[in-house]
């Protein structure tokens, strides 16, 4: 069966977010297997990458700390129904927390539209947990951030709109055991509670292990470590010898990704690796507060802060780095532990679900969350050992084995035609 998707999601690129990575990629492989797709998403200043099949629709919002979900919400309602009305839609994805329906909205796309398949990226509520957890260990002040200040004063006030999806759609799907447990704690829904676990899969084909043969690639990898100062001659072949390790951390520069953590394991990291540098990619607002800590701690020379790179220049820094470490207080899933491994670089994350769905000591290695001494040792072991190659490609190994976009367009599509088949089973109202 050929299937018209219309895909609700807050974030599509030019914002290459978690969520608006995933969809950008679900959307393209939907294509490959047949099927037509509709993005409705939200308004922006940039340009939006094109691919055959998929159609995007930008819509008003306003830009507001979480009140854009709500406007952005209202937007979508209307954009589904004059797209229904041009071409009928078969199934309605929504990206949960990003927008916000209420359960008369939910009911009323069920009834009119299409059955709704919410996908749950993690909560507000969560996200309120990770900024105060975040906070209690200093990461950041919550003032600091618009941003962290509206989902600690409002969180709870838009969980409704997540509780809504959670009791109205024919089918949700969590991004994790982790999500799908903290939805049934906070919000009960019935035990006939229709949702799957499907954790997202990452672009293997851009993140991939270094290709020593390609002269330009190799070129990139040398101007790339020595840029940062970890060029010594094991690391420009790519040997576990180096003595100028380079670690990489990637994600928002807010206070619930550990980035302060981290910090304060630098110098016990330098103790044992005189040469190591740690490279942060990033936007947000820390930086200044990364800056001002590093220099604090005398690491001036050994931190560096990329506000942004391109998509082939991130994952060639995947490629070149030694290790990848991932600090975050919490996650719906987690996306940057996947496209590490999947370059074939280990990496150590918190010992906290749903980081350990994907990470454990066979790949990489895990630390207690918020502590920088238990960091600092698990990151010195890493880079002393002589496992890393095999922990390497065992990592490359399990992305392709379970963690691709390939799979995740094949589990979505038999999610949306049994969405479709329940509908289609539902008694005829009179």
């Amino acid at each position: 069966m050929t299937m018209h998707i219309a895909i609700v999601s807050g974030e599509y690129p030019p914002r290459w977010g978690g969520i608006g990575s995933v969809v950008f990629h679900l959307a393209g492989h939907l294509v490959s297997l047949g099927h037509e797709v509709s993005i409705i998403t939200r308004s922006h200043n940039g340009s939006t990458p094109t691919q055959e099949g998929v159609e995007v629709i930008p819509v008003r919002w306003a830009r507001l700390p979480m009140a854009f979900t709500r406007s952005y919400g209202k937007s979508a309602l209307r954009a589904l129904k004059k797209l229904h009305a041009k071409k009928p839609i078969d199934v309605i994805n929504a990206h949960l927390p990003l927008v916000s329906w209420k359960r008369r909205e939910f009911r009323s796309l069920e009834n009119n539209i299409a059955p709704v398949v919410s996908c749950l990226h993690g909560s507000w509520l969560g996200e309120k947990e990770g900024v105060k957890r975040a906070a209690a260990a200093g990461e950041s002040a919550i003032w600091r951030n618009p941003n962290d200040l509206a989902i600690l004063t409002t969180g709870g006030w838009y969980s409704r709109y997540e509780r809504a999806g959670v009791l109205e759609s024919s089918i949700c799907v969590s991004n994790s055991q982790s999500t799908l447990k903290e939805f049934k704690r906070w919000y009960k829904p019935a035990t006939d509670f229709d949702c799957e676990v499907i954790l997202w899969g990452c672009d293997h084909k851009v993140f991939r292990p270094p290709n020593i043969d390609n002269e330009a690639e190799q070129l990139e990898h040398e101007r790339i470590r020595t840029q940062y100062g970890c060029g010594d001659e094991s690391a420009l072949s790519h040997s576990p010898d180096t003595k100028t390790p380079m670690l990489l951390a990637v994600g928002r520069l807010v206070a619930r990704k550990g980035y302060m953590t981290l910090l304060r394991a630098m110098p016990a990291i330098i103790a044992e690796n005189p040469g190591a540098k740690l490279v942060i990619v990033g936007r947000g607002h820390m930086r200044k507060s990364l800056e001002k800590t590093a220099k604090k701690f005398g690491l001036e020379n050994s931190i560096h802060i990329k506000s942004s790179l391109s998509f082939d220049e991130l994952a060639q820094h995947f490629r070149s780095a030694d290790l990848v470490i991932y600090p975050s207080y919490y996650e719906g899933q987690g996306l940057i532990p996947l496209e590490s491994l999947a370059s074939g670089t280990p990496v150590a994350t918190v010992n906290q679900e749903p980081l350990t769905e994907m990470v454990d000591e066979t790949v990489g290695g895990l630390f207690k969350r918020g502590d920088p001494i238990d960091l600092a040792r698990v990151v010195n072991e890493m880079l002393s050992s002589e496992q890393r190659l095999e922990k390497a490609n065992l990592g490359r190994e399990r992305v392709l084995s379970n963690f691709t976009y390939e799979h995740n367009a094949e589990a979505y599509e038999s999610v949306f035609l049994r969405a479709i088949s329940k509908k289609n089973a539902e008694p005829k109202s009179s």
